[in-house]
């Protein structure tokens, strides 16, 4: 049998109003931002240890470079989801309130799998930092 599972709180908050939708759009840049901060923090931090294992720096280093490129994308991802909100509020032709919903539950997914996946890459920055 195959079922569907889903997040309930996703199901939730697409049924809101477009002014959440857009609040949590902006709490997605501030979210983003922070993580800049974080990565920049942990370059300086990777680049000022000096250690036995700088294969793995050198690595850690190269990951906080991609997600710093991947931060990016992401802000301007969110940034031109906020545009398609304005442009759906303005009542522009060819918008559709439920396009706007897809890829708001879309980015959504891509905030969560990212957070997952940053969260794993500063544990790894850690335990790399606590081994010097």
């Amino acid at each position: 049998m195959n079922t569907k599972t889903s997040n309930p709180n996703s199901d939730i908050l697409l049924g809101v109003g477009l002014d959440i939708l857009h609040r949590e759009s902006l709490e997605w840049l501030e979210t983003v931002a922070f993580w800049k901060d974080e990565t920049r923090f942990f370059a300086d931090l990777l680049h000022k240890k000096d250690g036995g294992e700088l294969e793995y720096g050198k690595m850690l280093s190269n990951l906080d470079k991609i997600h710093e490129n991947l931060f990016d994308y992401l802000v301007d991802d969110i940034i031109s989801h906020e545009k398609l909100l304005a442009r759906l509020e303005k009542g522009e032709k060819g918008i559709a309130d439920a396009d706007y919903r897809d890829r708001h539950k879309n980015l959504k997914k891509r905030m969560q799998l990212f957070t997952s996946d940053f969260r794993d890459f500063k544990k790894m920055v850690f335990r790399y930092v606590k081994k010097l």
